[in-house]
Parts: structure tokens; C-alpha cells; sequence
């Protein structure tokens, strides 16, 4: 399943790796790359809080570039997408918005049964929708784009079905640029520009626990430039 950052979608057989510049317009790259079978629900976040649902079997498939996914669902005016993934059932993500607001919601919640959708997040003014992550953890990492690093207990964090959330990292200046969740006993893990994979463990990041809401500090040495966990 390919996406693009200009919102052109389709199926193609093969590897992620054997995807190229060739395989996208002029001035598009590819955003999402994930590996779907034809039974499953794909969701699609977008910058209005909304999640979509989509059923990979009703993609355009073959080697062109694929057909818009404004075709496919109704995308309100200005907004565009955040993310798309494969829906797994009992599963649980972190929703938030670019100023840091945030919860818990389970898959089972987001999945829509029209083309408008279903308004998961609430976001207002020039506030978006930024991230939706998987929520398998006891613990969470946020990074701002002030690039402070914060670590917190998940149990801070309720779980909903809708809402605006609760802070989950205070700014001084920008908004949230990612976060992951994760259990304390593996440590925090991010991947650099390089490819090469680091784990800290919590005796190492002893200096970055602390309670939602904070505004945590500088990350550890060797954390990417781009402030993503990957």
C-alpha cells in the first residue's frame, strides 16, 4: 500500500524497497509504505481530527501512480493527511494535536462507517491533528519541536473515544514533533539519520522522567536532528 504526500493512493505487489522516484508525479514522494492483505481496514488520520476508513481491496492497484484519496473519502476544505495504518483489532493508539493535547483511544473506536469519517480528535483554530501511534507500553516519550524530551507514566494519559485530551507536554514555544510508546523494562528506542538503531534504558534516561505536562529537557546525545523517534 503506497501513499504519497500529495494524497495519491494505491496497491502494488513487491516490496517497499523496490519502490522508486519513478513511481510518483512530479514534485511527489512517497509518505506511507505499509503491507495490507486485501481483508483488512486501513485508517487514515487527517489534520481535522477525523479518522477514515478504507478497504484495501477497493484501492487502484497496477503501476500508475494510483488515484487521489480525496476521490475516496470527504476530506473537509484546507485539510490534508496525517497517517495511515492497518487497523488491528483490541489494539490502542496515542492521538494528539501540534500543540501537545493528547489521549488514549482503542482501534476498535476509530473505525467509520461513511466517507465523512469520524471525528476522533478535537482540534480548533490553527490547532492540527499531528500523530497517532501505537500505545503498547507502560511509558511515553515526547519530543517537542523546541527539541525537549519528556518521559512519562501511559497512566497519566485517559483513554477515550473522542475528545481534545489533556497536555501531554508544555511548550514554550512550537508544538509536539513526535512521540512513542513504550515499555520501561526495553528502554527507549529511536533510529537515527543512518539507520542505526539506539536503546536507552530508564537508568539512562533517569534525567528525562518525569509527569505529563512538563517541559522536560534536551534529549540524549545522539537523538536525530529531525526530533522523530524514527
Amino acid at each position: 500500500m503506497i501513499l504519497s504526500e500529495k494524497g495519491w493512493i494505491r496497491t502494488m505487489k513487491g516490496h517497499a524497497s523496490e519502490i522508486d522516484e519513478k513511481s510518483f508525479k512530479a514534485g511527489d514522494r512517497l509518505k506511507v509504505a505499509l503491507h495490507a492483505e486485501t481483508t483488512d481496514k486501513l485508517l487514515l488520520l487527517s489534520t481535522g481530527g477525523k479518522v477514515y476508513t478504507l478497504a484495501p481491496d477497493k484501492l487502484p492497484g497496477g503501476r500508475g501512480q494510483g488515484e487521489p484519496l480525496r476521490l475516496m473519502v470527504d476530506l473537509e476544505e484546507g485539510q490534508d493527511f496525517v497517517d495511515l495504518f492497518v487497523h488491528r483489532p483490541g489494539a490502542r493508539r496515542l492521538i494528539a494535536s501540534s500543540v501537545g493535547n493528547g489521549f488514549i483511544v482503542a482501534e476498535d473506536e476509530l473505525i467509520a462507517n461513511t466517507r465523512k469519517g469520524k471525528q476522533v480528535l478535537n482540534v480548533s483554530g490553527t490547532e492540527e491533528a499531528k500523530l497517532i501511534v501505537p500505545a503498547e507500553g507502560d511509558s511515553v516519550a515526547t519530543i517537542g519541536e523546541n527539541r525537549k524530551l519528556i518521559i512519562f507514566k501511559v497512566s497519566e494519559l485517559p483513554e477515550m473515544a473522542r475528545g481534545k485530551g489533556v497536555r501531554l507536554q508544555k511548550f514554550k514555544d512550537g508544538g509536539i514533533s513526535d512521540a512513542r510508546v513504550f515499555f520501561a523494562k526495553d528502554g527507549l528506542t529511536w533510529v537515527d539519520s543512518s539507520g542505526r538503531t539506539f536503546t536507552k534504558t530508564m537508568a539512562e534516561l533517569r534525567d528525562w522522567i518525569g509527569e505529563r505536562a512538563q517541559a522536560g529537557r534536551q534529549p540524549p546525545t545522539g537523538f536525530p536532528r529531525n526530533n522523530k523517534f524514527s
